[in-house]
């Protein structure tokens, strides 16, 4: 059977389905539930017949999404026991996270170690990213705690039970559960009486960012300290002299690709983590939470296109950027990025219509390669929603400080992933560990991260074009005609 045709049959039995749920809920005529739950099936049966003719790792996940609202809806108790691949699912990515971290800001640090020949240049557009890029912080915090997507997620108190908890108290449970397998009688509330770790100080917050022992900082995923120690080791790296340094750097790149490639085939057991996950959160909260999914997709395109109308235009006409033929220019870079989630796809294209463009071609091999690594607009504005998401699903208050500090850990963390599809999912992980969120609102995020990743890899490129522009402006470099005379090939 040919996918055009499975198509048509998609469609018409999703019509079918849709027609008797819509007839049940509005009451036209009573539809019993095994008909509803069949047409259910039905539907995603010839989903899944698609997804294999597909072969697309993408159509997979959404697929594996699909089967899991529907176990989650019609087998709640069933789908609790596929908590175990998600587990599965998560412990793989841990995996990743440290070595990732350490050989892409190694790489992103040393490599640049130019940067007194290239002077004041660099300066600028290290000044430029930093400023822009806190810009879509700003206006990501600003729309998540405005639209508020992820509350009024009401959880059940068994998921309750599975929110991260202080060192402290685990050993208090450890302790407690020791005495109970022991047969020593133990009052229930005990741990309610018991007193928990006081929180953090502000000067505490700041001595953590500090490793102490980098392998204990591994082991207990501690993010920051990995981070401080990676970028302290990338700039020791850059100050040796050439033929020292070439071999470690080497061994920091291999270690990042592979990274990266291990990240890819972690991917491929993508469907079955996240439709494990849904099918596990939809079993616990209902089918409501795709509300707040929706919302949360919503809620980042909008704050995208407000970052792109109040941040990037302004700063466009303010640099004397003609504004008409540079979207010529970038057209086609952010439609390869859009189509492929990454921004590594649309790099050589980026590069060589800036430089048709009127960009030198000096500022264009610096500003675009570097920005890949400082100037993510998009994935930060996306992470700075995500975490505070997570945060108001599991009914957890940020303050704006808790917020920043979440905030800064992403921007720190997030360098250099952009040229690798959902590589953000990593980052999120690791910065929820670091600060107690749960993990589970990550899960049901990436069951629609792909729409995501669209957008914000596509402001990623947007960004980072326009900065070369930019710096090529300040630098005296930038030719009018050559802009203005722009044709697309």
């Amino acid at each position: 059977m040919k996918k055009s045709q499975v198509l048509v049959v998609i469609l018409i039995v999703f019509t079918i389905a849709a027609a008797l749920h819509v007839f049940d809920w509005l009451s036209f005529f009573s539809v019993s539930d095994v008909a509803m739950q069949i047409s259910r099936w039905a539907f995603m049966t010839a989903v899944f017949v698609y997804a294999c003719l597909k072969r697309s790792l993408t159509t997979w996940i959404f697929t594996g999404m699909g089967i899991g609202v529907l176990i989650g809806l019609d087998f709640p108790e069933f789908s609790q026991h596929l908590k175990f691949l998600n587990t599965i699912f998560l412990r793989m990515i841990k995996t990743v996270i440290a070595p990732l971290l350490f050989g892409t800001l190694v790489v992103g640090i040393a490599t640049h170690s130019d940067l007194k020949q290239i002077g004041k240049m660099a300066w600028k557009s290290l000044l430029y990213f930093e400023v822009v890029t806190t810009f879509a912080l700003v206006i990501g915090l600003a729309f998540i705690n405005l639209t508020g997507a992820g509350m009024g997620i009401e959880v059940p108190d068994k998921m309750l039970k599975d929110l991260p908890v202080s060192n402290d108290r685990k050993l208090q449970m450890q302790v407690v559960d020791i005495l109970e397998k022991s047969h020593v009688d133990v009052p229930d509330n005990i741990l309610q009486v018991l007193p928990d770790a006081s929180g953090k100080t502000w000067d505490q917050h700041i001595i953590d960012i500090f490793p102490e022992n980098i392998v204990k900082s591994i082991y207990e995923g501690n993010v920051l300290p990995i981070v401080v120690f990676s970028l302290i080791f990338g700039i020791a790296l850059a100050q040796l002299p050439d033929s020292k340094k070439r071999p470690m750097l080497q061994l920091a790149e291999s270690l990042s690709e592979t990274m990266f490639k291990f990240v890819n085939i972690i991917m491929y057991f993508a469907p079955f983590g996240v439709g494990a996950a849904i099918a596990v959160t939809v079993g616990h909260l209902g089918i409501d939470i795709l509300k707040n999914l929706l919302l949360l997709l919503l809620t980042l395109y909008l704050a995208l296109m407000v970052f792109v109308l109040l941040v990037l235009v302004p700063v466009a006409l303010w640099n004397k950027i003609p504004i008409r033929q540079f979207i010529k220019a970038a057209k086609e870079p952010v439609s390869i990025a859009f189509a492929t989630t990454s921004s590594d796809a649309a790099l050589p294209i980026a590069m060589e219509n800036m430089n048709r463009f009127g960009v030198s071609k000096k500022v264009v091999s610096f500003v675009i390669p570097t920005g890949y690594t400082f100037n993510l607009d998009g994935t930060t504005l996306y992470l700075s929603l995500a975490a505070v998401f997570v945060a108001q699903a599991a009914g957890i208050h940020l303050s704006i400080w808790e917020q920043l500090m979440i905030c800064l850990t992403l921007v720190l963390t997030s360098k250099g992933v952009a040229a690798v599809p959902r590589a953000s999912l990593v980052i999120l992980i690791a910065t929820a560990s670091t600060f107690n969120l749960p993990i589970w609102p990550i899960m049901a995020i990436y069951g629609i991260d792909e729409l995501m990743d669209m957008a914000r890899t596509s402001v990623n490129v947007t960004g980072n074009m326009l900065a070369s522009c930019v710096v090529s402006r300040w630098e005296n470099e930038f030719d009018d005609e050559k802009a203005l005379k722009f044709e697309e090939e």
